[in-house]
């Protein structure tokens, strides 16, 4: 969703430069912080325009301390936090140790969650009764994997391409409990939701009792109609998991738009939250049967909290959610989506029209509905993953090699490439000496 001058103006008692951004760029002061807030005014209305703007995202890319002596492209990974939520997380971990850790922490600290609950609820339009926070994605979703009541014989529906550890966690169901996981391809890229919507409607079968589905794909960056596969799924009595991990923060979109059940997401990729923070909806009305990996109190069974006792915790990074979230709403979701696709389709521009265009093969579609900033790319000849690897030794640019093998590691390799995702603080000649490198490697080969 992207605030607008007037809700800018409108947010409670904070001054109007700090409700325009100047909390999200609280390292900054004075007259240049008021220069981001009138410009992040100015582009309130205009995402697109906003997107090449460079005097903007400098102002923006100021606020992370991230190292520029290397080129960090794989924000997709775990991003660095901007100065403002580094700050907040040292504040309450300082007070955790300098007050009694039992009343800092349970008495003064972890009663402030609610709030940062509440504001991320209601950023994404849903119910605060429906949030509960975890350490990553991974946890989240575990969560639903695990804790959706299922018998032996019972089948579980997903993609080849779905992130390994899920996989892992259904193997491991499939060990443990007699459950069936299936899986099957999907096309690299796919421009249809018609045709995603029916290849999984065709792999369920009698048996099917859950279908697990990213949002955007951590291989190619292929955004999945999740909306439509929930509808789908749901007339079929079929519970649907959705793996977000990619996506909240990411691009627009509002989690009660996909009228899904569970979804599951780190906050330390897009949000730039602190490191080790998740979320996980639940609908309303799915908590009290969804099974905890930690039991709560039974009173708690219908609670979303349920899913927060995980014993004693720092308090810090989960309230750095929430300057995180001021962060993010100083930039608009819109103007951070439109940022976002521009980088991707920088580089990916400049590589498919350079001169190694006939050997550049892109495994995401640039079309706006299908994809977003994380992109894959294949230079012919070239292996991927001797190619990420001369990229960081020799000019300390960070992708990640993809090599999709969906039978295992002997199996063999449906498509590979580098996984290339910038981040708001990237900056264009940053990618200009990304492109160089990678058209140089095109051209002569990677160095023995």
């Amino acid at each position: 969703m992207l605030v607008t001058r007037r809700q800018a103006l409108g947010s409670i008692s904070l001054p109007v430069g700090l409700a325009l951004g100047a909390p999200v760029l609280a390292s900054l002061r004075g007259a240049r912080a008021q220069a981001v807030a009138r410009e992040a005014a100015e582009h309130a209305q205009e995402p697109a325009r906003a997107a090449s703007d460079g005097d903007f995202w400098a102002h923006i890319a100021s606020a992370f301390t991230q190292d520029r002596s290397v080129i960090n492209l794989n924000n997709g990974g775990v991003s660095p936090s901007p100065s403002v939520v580094q700050d907040a997380v040292k504040r309450n971990m300082d007070y955790s140790n300098s007050a009694p850790p039992p009343y800092a922490l349970w008495e003064i600290l972890e009663p402030q969650r609610e709030g940062v609950r509440a504001a991320v609820a209601k950023h994404w339009g849903v119910d605060p009764e429906e949030i509960a926070f975890t350490r990553n994605a991974s946890e989240s979703l575990q969560i639903c994997l695990f804790g959706i009541d299922l018998r032996s014989g019972d089948e579980i529906l997903t993609t080849d391409q779905d992130y390994p550890r899920m996989i892992n966690t259904l193997v491991q169901r499939e060990r443990r409990e007699g459950v069936v996981l299936r899986t099957f391809p999907l096309p690299v890229p796919c421009e249809s939701d018609e045709q995603l919507v029916r290849l999984f409607e065709q792999h369920i079968t009698p048996r099917t009792r859950m279908i697990l589905m990213c949002h955007i794909i951590n291989l190619t960056g292929q955004i999945l109609p999740v909306k439509k596969v929930v509808r789908m799924a749901r007339a079929r009595g079929i519970p649907v998991v959705v793996d977000g991990a990619h996506a909240l923060a990411h691009f627009s979109f509002g989690l009660s738009d996909l009228d899904c059940d569970y979804y599951g997401v780190s906050l330390h990729k897009w949000l730039f939250a602190p490191h080790g923070t998740g979320l996980l909806y639940v609908r309303r009305d799915k908590i009290a049967s969804l099974w905890p990996m930690m039991a709560p109190p039974p009173d708690k069974q219908d609670d979303i909290r349920k899913f927060e006792e995980i014993g004693t915790h720092p308090a810090a990074p989960a309230l750095g959610i929430g300057d995180a979230l001021v962060f993010h709403q100083g930039i608009g979701d819109a103007r951070k989506e439109s940022r976002l696709r521009f980088l991707r389709d920088y580089w990916a521009g400049r590589l498919t029209s350079g001169p190694a265009r006939d050997r550049v093969r892109l495994h995401t579609s640039l079309d706006p509905r299908f994809s977003c900033g994380i992109g894959n790319v294949q230079i012919d000849g070239l292996d991927a993953r001797k190619l990420a690897d001369w990229l960081w030794e020799k000019h300390k640019i960070l992708v990640v090699a993809i090599r999709h093998a969906p039978g295992g590691p002997d199996a063999p390799v449906s498509f590979q490439g580098i996984r290339v995702t910038p981040s708001v603080y990237t900056t264009l000649p940053e990618l200009d000496r990304f492109c160089d490198a990678v058209e140089w490697a095109a051209a002569h080969g990677i160095p023995a």
